[in-house]
């Protein structure tokens, strides 16, 4: 459990510190032009992904996301049997990782982010980009358990693309965000209607993926089950 705590814990960190250091790089270097620094800030986090979770799957599912640890849980397709614990381990991970991107470009550690992000095509977009990741994640697992890593990779970078929200698809990501005033912030003011929308499509996709594939619930520590996050 202890073990599965710190993989949790310093993958979402580590995650978050790529979401943030990339943008705050892309931001520098793009001149102005957001689609560039968009695609820097999308392939860094999602090469990212798939190097944490091939890594850190044995030891904790490498989930990184509340939304994928309970919708998993809650929709009997799997879960990880510490499901409190790893969501305290995402959550404190996500906020240390962004601290950690702040201290490297020297600036100020915590920061309440400025940019609005709010509507209904945004938070719809969030439910269908939660969705759309756990139905990859699940059915990753069931078709191709080895590649779930490279997927799950490959439909983080992609979705930062087709939604309007560029694909948070993550509490833990989102309330950390909030507290970092740059390219990759939402305002706290923004963070709640978010999550909502994210649990709510995680949970679906996870429900939708179960009934398609015929799923049967997974003993709780099955790695491949569980690959899995979200930015």
């Amino acid at each position: 459990m202890t073990r599965s705590w710190w993989a949790e814990c310093m993958g979402t960190g580590m995650l978050l510190i790529t979401v943030v250091g990339s943008g705050l790089m892309a931001a520098d270097l793009s001149g102005g032009n957001q689609a560039l620094a968009l695609l820097a800030n999308s392939l860094a986090t999602g090469l990212m992904l798939a190097v944490l979770i091939t890594l850190l799957a044995p030891l904790s599912g490498a989930h990184f996301n509340p939304a994928v640890t309970l919708s998993l849980k809650v929709s009997g397709v799997g879960g990880s049997p510490t499901v409190w614990s790893h969501v305290s381990a995402q959550t404190v991970g996500a906020i240390g990782g962004v601290l950690i991107a702040h201290l490297m470009w020297s600036l100020p550690p915590l920061q309440w982010a400025q940019q609005e992000r709010w509507g209904v095509g945004l938070w719809f977009s969030e439910l269908v980009a939660s969705a759309g990741l756990v139905f990859v994640i699940v059915a990753g697992a069931r078709r191709n358990p080895t590649q779930v890593p490279w997927l799950v990779g490959a439909y983080i970078t992609a979705a930062y693309w087709f939604t309007a929200s560029t694909s948070f698809a993550n509490p833990a990501v989102t309330v950390a965000r909030a507290l970092t005033d740059s390219f990759t912030g939402i305002a706290p003011a923004s963070v709640w209607p978010f999550v909502v929308a994210q649990f709510t499509g995680a949970t679906a996709g996870a429900f939708a993926a179960k009934t398609l594939f015929a799923v049967a619930p997974a003993v709780g520590g099955s790695p491949p089950m569980q690959s899995a996050s979200g930015r």
